[in-house]
């Protein structure tokens, strides 16, 4: 009895601040199936490569970003049967995050790729079950910036406290009271490093300067009150 056609895909979701929104990179698939349809990014993972390697090379593709500049993790597998039906076809989804990156560009088999609002898209349908794995992202994103310094990574290499309380804000989709979040960020070992230098990019008096520390976990973790 013969094994039925198989295949391994890895499939992206790519975060990013746009304005005042938090935006995911979705594309217009250009092939069947769900032609014309919204997806991730994503795609086959060819015979000579490690998983993470697909993940990179998807992500340069689509965004022209060299592997090293955003930050990219592993978020889960997804195996049901007839999730693809071309075939048998597993994902191992990543999720990638970086300021400001730039105007997308669409790979071989999309039509079209931009950045879209997440409020919007967790509300649509998007091919595949890619749905779910944008939920779940989005959950792993917002989970994260409780007990890690991931939030630094939608920051520039310097930031300042305001815009690292933008990022939370943004990603939480919550308000938070500034002098609180500044006394717990301030107060969080290792978290910020200062930089000796200030900035008025924000408006009003200096601001101080900071990069991320060398914290990996945040003790006590970041509460959203």
């Amino acid at each position: 009895m013969g094994h039925p056609p198989f295949a391994v895909t890895v499939d992206l979701v790519v975060l990013t601040l746009t304005g005042d929104e938090l935006c995911a990179l979705v594309v217009r698939r250009g092939i069947s199936p769900y032609e014309g349809e919204w997806a991730l990014p994503g795609g086959f993972v060819r015979a000579d490569e490690d998983l993470p390697d697909a993940a990179r090379r998807e992500l340069a593709e689509e965004t022209g970003l060299a592997p090293g500049t955003v930050h990219i993790e592993q978020l889960a597998g997804y195996g049901a049967p007839d999730r693809d039906p071309r075939m048998r076809v597993v994902t191992v989804a990543y999720l990638a995050l970086a300021p400001d990156l730039p105007t997308p560009r669409a790979g071989t088999d999309a039509a079209e790729a931009r950045w879209a609002p997440v409020r919007s898209l967790v509300t649509e349908r998007l091919a595949f079950d890619h749905d779910q794995i944008l939920r779940d992202g989005l959950e792993r994103a917002r989970a994260k910036l409780e007990y890690s310094p991931l939030a630094t990574a939608f920051c520039p290499p310097e930031f300042t406290v305001a815009e690292l309380r933008r990022v939370y804000e943004l990603v939480w989709d919550t308000r938070l009271d500034p002098r609180n979040f500044h006394r717990k960020v301030t107060g969080a070992e290792g978290l910020l490093e200062p930089t000796g230098r200030t900035t008025t990019r924000d408006g009003g008096r200096p601001a101080r300067l900071y990069r991320r520390g060398k914290a990996e976990l945040l003790y006590p973790p970041m509460l959203r009150a």
